[in-house]
């Protein structure tokens, strides 16, 4: 007989057989919980709260076709300067469950779509003065994520997030450009030597020419190897590099121009990605009239109806004294202004004139005044003893030539109390690097800016305007309307007849903006994100 257990294994073996296989994931349920972010396939998914309002309904969204977009745009960003891993490349190529892909292709879509809206780098993270607007507004993100996946124009929609106009699309030329000599073997390096000036027969020459050859300023055809001779074409060349870089143009490669030559063409590459995301910061919604000041560009410029109504190049603050980049609105203008000196000045470099020329405050047409405006003799100061924060008094210079606002001054009330301004020193305008100011910036031209701001040819021309000046009576003039301004600081842009020009970092503020563009993408919401849409 057989064993009891025996027969209960018998009878199992005739039981229908069972699989129980676990239900696959919904997108919902991947979603669940409390958690502001989750994670999926080791990613996390920053947009979490957008997903959930996407996926109410549970329905997935992506297909095939739609996929190989996304994939098609995410690499396209590389010509942004981006780099397509940030927005998971690798983990659209894996095998996963349909809900798992889904969600990811979905973030994948957010994290594209918010870089190239907002760049890659928090600005305010780098600069604490930063104020430009960085907030969704009355874009609801889950239904622009709907509407982007479903309507079939991915890669338009993405590109509508790209900055408009020519300096985003001179850049993007700019970065193919350099890569594709980067892709060639870059270019040569130029020795060390003697200035190099016209007509001199050097053995660096060769050199010099296939540098400048490799960045397209020499196109003359090849010269023979042994031509030595810095002659007439090449000088060209050099001359059109120095303008391209900002440097005297003089003809002769010295230290300065040398220095540029030989800047590694993998660091322009990374210029001109730096630059690229500045203008994704700051370059949409511009409206049709603003006033714009590149700081490391040395240049203001005026625009209304979209064209450019004024040029003028600009004195910023020097090193140590750095101009901030910060957003605000022209208000008004002040026609003679008096110049009060500011706590700073006074404490840095008047003071100490002082105390070692008692006469400085006669020779600079100063005038001691109490806080009512009222005279103070400066004879009864004991300059030795005064202090910034012991002062009680306030230094102001009156309206006339010598004033350093010169004649006028464009404001733009703000806690940093910068402003555009007039000078008396114009000669600093023919240099080319113009870092001389202690902060605010001087204009070259203004009559011809306030013409342009004031936009009342019957009352307000040159004419008109000099009159007014020359009364020496100091004037408050309104502003039509107020005007957007922008500080800006750009190491690469196009100038107006669309030629790329590369400035210093007088700032030393590239480094910063290459390691955030270098380093792991990070979620940094916008001021308006409440979590939930």
């Amino acid at each position: 007989m057989n064993p009891p257990w025996c027969a209960l294994i018998l009878w199992l073996s005739l039981l229908p057989s069972v699989v129980c296989a676990a239900a696959p994931a919904t997108l919902s349920s991947l979603l669940a919980g409390d958690a502001p972010q989750v994670t999926i396939a080791n990613t996390r998914l920053w947009s979490t709260p957008v997903l959930r309002r996407l996926y109410t309904d549970d329905l997935p969204r992506w297909t095939e076709e739609r996929i190989d977009a996304l994939r098609a745009a995410i690499a396209h960003t590389s010509t942004d300067g981006l780099d397509p891993q940030d927005f998971l490349a690798a983990q659209l190529e894996m095998k996963l469950p349909p809900a798992e892909r889904e969600l990811l292709a979905s973030e994948a879509l957010a994290r594209v779509a918010f870089t190239l809206r907002y760049g890659k780098a928090n600005p305010l993270a780098l600069d604490p003065n930063w104020n430009y607007s960085r907030t969704f507004g009355t874009t609801n993100p889950a239904l622009w994520l709907h509407e982007t996946i479903t309507r079939g124009d991915l890669g338009a929609q993405l590109q509508s997030l790209r900055p408009p106009g020519r300096y985003y699309a001179a850049l993007t030329t700019a970065l193919a450009e350099h890569r594709a000599l980067q892709a060639r073997g870059s270019w040569p390096l130029v020795p060390a030597g003697d200035t190099l000036k016209p007509g001199m027969v050097d053995p660096r020459v060769p050199l010099l020419r296939a540098r400048l050859t490799a960045s397209g300023e020499f196109a003359q055809p090849v010269a023979p190897q042994e031509n030595t001779i810095y002659d007439a074409p090449l000088i060209a060349a050099v001359e059109a590099f120095q303008q391209r870089h900002g440097l005297a143009v003089d003809g002769a490669v010295g230290r300065g121009t040398l220095a540029a030559l030989n800047v590694p063409l993998a660091t322009r590459i990374d210029q001109i990605r730096i630059n690229l995301e500045r203008l994704r910061w700051v370059f949409r919604d511009l409206g049709e009239e603003y006033v714009a000041v590149n700081i490391a560009g040395y240049q203001a410029v005026y625009f209304r109806d979209g064209e450019v109504r004024w040029r003028g190049r600009a004195i910023v603050g020097r090193p140590f004294r750095q101009t901030p980049i910060f957003r605000d609105e022209l208000s008004y203008l002040e026609l003679n202004p008096t110049w009060t000196v500011p706590p700073t000045i006074l404490r840095e470099d008047i003071l100490p004139k002082l105390r070692q020329n008692p006469a400085y405050l006669r020779e600079k047409k100063l005038r001691v005044v109490d806080p009512n405006g009222g005279a103070v003799s400066a004879s009864n100061i004991d300059w030795r003893r005064v202090s910034a924060t012991n002062f009680r008094y306030f230094l102001r210079q009156d309206p006339g030539p010598d004033n350093a606002l010169g004649r006028i001054k464009f404001m733009f009330p703000n806690a940093h109390a910068v402003y555009l301004h007039d000078t008396p020193a114009r000669e600093l305008f023919a240099q080319p690097e113009r870092s001389f100011s202690s902060g605010c910036i001087r204009i070259e031209q203004p009559l011809d800016l306030a013409v342009e701001l004031l936009d009342d040819p019957q009352r307000w021309n040159l004419a008109t305007l000099n009159a007014a000046l020359d009364t020496r009576r100091t004037q408050r003039v309104n502003l039509p309307r107020r005007v957007p301004i922008m500080l800006l600081y750009l190491t690469v842009f196009p100038d107006e007849t669309g030629h790329l020009q590369f400035r210093r970092d007088i700032y030393s503020r590239d480094s910063g903006v290459l390691q955030a563009l270098n380093g792991a993408l990070t979620w940094t919401p916008p001021a308006d994100f409440t979590g939930s849409f």
